[in-house]
């Protein structure tokens, strides 16, 4: 690794973000979406980013399992590794941001200290957290990737709401409640709050 001192960053000499916006004709946004395994986080922003997609918008949606199958596949799920894992994300999608694209995240994102750590990456103005509630006993019913079941028999350890921390977000940007609402209901509202935010003739 090279001393800091052999390090010499360009950010001044490189396109900045308002002029790959003005190409784009959109304003960027990291919407990081977060809950429990299986609350509907990453069919949220699926379905979201279709949507965004078929009306013009270039999105990247960064989903937990796909960044743990490759550039995140080193790590485990100790709290120091959990910490790491949103770290790189939050690097990946401030890139993603600083090229003018509206970056869904969807991550567990379990403690308020990791959330925090990810604001100040990519920044209080930026980042809209919205929290995609359901309760562990619903997850566990639904139990979409048979994760819970595992975790029960005790064969997963540092499983998020069970052995492992999870920390509901205090005053997120949006909640979607996905016991009470369906997954369109859901997608609809998340939109709506959205869409004001990255069109490009809006100045808030």
């Amino acid at each position: 690794m090279y001393p800091v001192e052999h390090i010499h960053p360009i950010f001044d000499r490189i396109l900045d973000r308002s002029q790959k916006e003005r190409l784009l004709q959109q304003r960027a946004v990291v919407v990081w979406l977060v809950g429990l395994s299986g609350s509907g986080k990453s069919t949220i922003a699926q379905a979201l980013e279709k949507r965004l997609h078929a009306e013009g918008y270039l999105t990247q949606l960064l989903d937990g399992d796909n960044l743990r199958s490759g550039i995140n596949g080193d790590l485990g799920f100790s709290e120091a590794d959990r910490q790491e894992n949103l770290r790189r994300t939050a690097e990946i999608a401030r890139l993603f941001l600083h090229c003018g694209i509206i970056t869904l995240c969807s991550f567990i994102s379990p403690t308020r200290e990791a959330r925090q750590k990810t604001r100040e990456i990519i920044g209080e103005a930026d980042l809209l957290e919205v929290y995609v509630k359901c309760s562990f006993a619903e997850c566990a019913r639904r139990d979409v990737k048979g994760l819970y079941v595992k975790a029960l028999r005790g064969e997963i350890k540092n499983f998020t709401g069970l052995d492992a921390p999870f920390e509901e977000p205090e005053a997120p940007w949006l909640l979607l409640d996905t016991e009470a609402a369906s997954e369109a209901q859901c997608v609809e509202q998340l939109y709506q709050h959205l869409i004001h935010r990255i069109h490009p003739q809006n100045p808030s």
